[in-house]
């Protein structure tokens, strides 16, 4: 069985990226895929420093990259700040893809397939930090699905319980999902 982690590059409780991220990791247990939605909000990562990194890995990044490390897939909603990624997503980012002295694991990224997607109030739901987004992962290793989704008007998108209000919006982001399952389940 494939296993796909599933986050948000936010960590604003009512993120609509994490919202989104819910909706795709539902479309991937559906086609039969195992799925770990993870808060990175809930990982102690401080900002990355070489000096930092010399003192050993910090336990958060080291518990996030064990979490990396048995997953075959990656679905990533990337809200979008100033036409980029945002701080939080990109410091994750540079952390997992070090070596941890602490751990048997190199980057947390090679040989893995990603979905990528974004929400946001704006017309364009994100699409510019899309293309950074997509960048970053292919640097290190992943095979990024060439399907990706930029939802606009995220305040219109969700109801009150996060979930999607248009059926076809809805079934879209569940396809992305999907579709990183079965490009998971060849590498499983």
């Amino acid at each position: 069985m494939a296993k796909i982690i599933a986050l948000a590059g936010s960590l604003r409780a009512n993120s609509f990226n994490k919202q989104l991220i819910k909706v795709a990791a539902q479309g991937a247990e559906e086609a039969g895929a195992e799925v770990q939605v993870v808060d990175l909000a809930d990982f102690n990562i401080p900002l990355f420093s070489e000096d930092v990194e010399a003192e050993g890995t910090p336990s958060g990044v080291n518990d996030l990259k064990h979490l990396f490390a048995q997953s075959q897939g990656i679905l990533l909603a990337s809200p979008e700040y100033n036409g980029s990624i945002t701080g939080v997503l990109k410091n994750a980012l540079d952390w997992l893809s070090r070596p941890s002295k602490d751990t048997n694991i190199g980057s947390a990224f090679q040989g893995k397939v990603a979905g990528i997607m974004a929400t946001s109030p704006g017309g364009l739901g994100g699409i510019r930090g899309l293309s950074h987004t997509r960048d970053i992962l292919f640097n290190l290793g992943v095979i990024v699905n060439p399907k990706q989704l930029a939802v606009p008007s995220a305040y219109q998108v969700f109801d009150e319980q996060g979930n999607i209000k248009d059926q076809k919006m809805e079934q879209n982001v569940k396809d992305l999902g999907a579709q990183i399952a079965k490009l998971a389940r060849s590498l499983a």
